[in-house]
């Protein structure tokens, strides 16, 4: 960009306020188009995703933001400094109606390990600056300060978690599902919109947009790149491939969940490698943090067998049928492929639901919409990473709890721990919950740690160590409580399985 051009983009900071100059040098009033602010994703070692929606009537019930039909050129850059006097990459993208408007830039060519700023212009206004950073160079394995949760339930209380997650500088962010409720309004603290179950693309925008207009969850995504993955409430609870929970509100399911999916791609900061085709969205990846850490990222939705016995918590023989799957042939190839290729000291495989066995009553009964409903497919994927000489680092989202347990070889004799899982609460999903409830149980041994509180958990890897924190807020249907840690871990390299730190 030359010198020039770069004043007349720095002009445009001037307009963020919604006023921009007029070619008859009056002022004009022209309403921001970045209300949803920005965000980065999919860190590698030469770039990362920048990603932004143009908006300025986020919540309009046609889902298009108030952009009207016109494609839209926004100009990016890419910078070393917060100041933006050290531009190393900079373009321009169209953003078109037919994706809502939403930017995808993928930029390449930056160092490895490497902190940078990036911001957006378009219609003679400049957006918030995001931070990014990419991930470090093969060989080398700096420590890696990651935060991960789920399930943010926009009624059930404010995001103060994500801005507390921001205020901890992490490196990396992980989304385990749940980012929106497609649900109608209920009876919490904050309303959803529209106020009715959402079906349409159009409402799953809006959804979407409601979310993204929260300034604590702007914060978040500005502070550092995100991995993101889904569950089932981005499009239906408790919904398995193309099979519904129940059949209300009626519809084509096929096309909702498409909606649902395009919606999703256009409010996240993935690749076009991410982009749905038809009613289907790859979003199983696999990404490399230097030689420290490879992120095996799985979708336990969009390729299961439906729930076993009718869903719920119960007895069913039905759910260690051999058949049964919950990632499909296919991706649960990948994974052990992956896991067998041991490309760095860290295994970590990001994912939805519970993963270790968890009997919720002495007669057996267990949650079947979670791996306990398909212990074959479990089952084959943990003999293969035992047989690779793997020991994975599993990180849950889901169940609006705080969990740690050590995987078993064989949870009736407790005999042998092969992996660790760590199981985040939710930001928002649940309300406050109750710091005094207790969770654990001689049913499950191997699980070691139980908090019904709201929060996120921290992990800062090594190539020696992975030091946990369970942190939580005391309140979150009340703004800007103080975050806390309610328990810490260590999980030794090559050695699985919880220890006190």
């Amino acid at each position: 960009m030359t010198r020039l051009q770069r004043r007349t983009f720095l002009i445009g900071g001037l307009a963020s306020a919604g006023v921009v100059l007029a070619s008859g040098g009056l002022a004009t009033a022209v309403a921001y188009p970045f209300t949803l602010g920005v965000a980065a994703g999919e860190p590698v070692a030469d770039g990362f995703v920048i990603w932004t929606r143009l908006a300025p009537s986020p919540l309009n019930a046609d889902g298009l933001g108030g952009m009207g039909t016109a494609n839209v050129d926004v100009e990016w850059q890419v910078a070393t400094d917060q100041n933006f006097t050290q531009l190393v990459r900079t373009g321009t993208y169209t953003a078109s109606q037919a994706w809502a408007h939403s930017v995808h830039v993928e930029v390449s060519g930056l160092q490895p390990g490497a902190v940078y700023f990036y911001r957006f212009r378009a219609q003679g206004q400049i957006s918030p600056v995001g931070r990014a950073r990419t991930a470090p160079a093969v060989g080398t394995s700096p420590a890696l300060t990651m935060l991960f949760t789920s399930c943010s339930h926009y009624e059930a209380g404010y995001f103060t978690a994500y801005r507390r997650m921001a205020e901890d500088n992490p490196d990396l962010i992980l989304h385990l599902g749940d980012y929106i409720y497609e649900g109608g309004a209920g009876s919490g603290v904050r309303k959803h919109q529209p106020s009715t179950e959402i079906t349409s693309l159009a409402n799953y925008r809006v959804r979407h947009a409601q979310h993204k207009s929260d300034v604590d969850l702007q914060a978040a995504h500005a502070a550092a790149p995100w991995v993101v993955v889904w569950d089932d409430h981005e499009v239906e609870n408790n919904y398995a491939n193309l099979v519904r929970a129940d059949s209300s509100p009626a519809g084509d399911f096929a096309a909702r969940r498409a909606a649902a999916y395009k919606a999703y791609y256009e409010h996240m900061p993935l690749r076009a490698a991410q982009a749905p085709s038809g009613s289907n969205l790859q979003l199983y990846r696999r990404l490399r943090w230097g030689s420290l850490a490879t992120l095996h990222m799985l979708d336990t939705r969009q390729y299961r067998d439906d729930q076993a016995c009718g869903d719920g918590s119960k007895v069913c023989p039905a759910a260690d049928d051999p058949g049964r799957t919950i990632t499909g042939a296919a991706q649960e190839s990948w994974l052990l492929d992956g896991l067998g290729q041991r490309l760095a000291t860290w295994d970590l495989i990001g994912q939805q639901v519970f993963f270790a066995q968890m009997l919720q009553s002495s007669a057996g009964a267990r949650n079947m919409d979670a791996w306990d409903g398909y212990t074959a497919n479990r089952g084959r994927i943990t003999s293969g990473w035992q047989a690779r000489g793997n020991t994975p680092v599993v990180l849950t989202g889901d169940v609006h709890r705080h969990y740690a347990a050590n995987i078993m070889a064989d949870y009736g004799t407790q005999n042998k721990v092969i992996g660790t899982e760590l199981i985040s609460t939710s930001i928002t999903s649940g309300g406050d919950g109750s710091a005094s409830e207790t969770g654990t149980s001689s049913l499950n041994p191997h699980i070691k740690f139980y908090k019904n509180q709201r929060g996120y958990v921290r992990t800062v890897t090594s190539s020696t160590e992975m030091h946990v924190d369970f942190r939580v807020l005391d309140k979150v249907t009340t703004r800007d409580y103080p975050v806390k840690t309610a328990q810490s871990y260590v999980i030794e390299a090559g050695n699985p399985g919880l220890q006190a730190p």
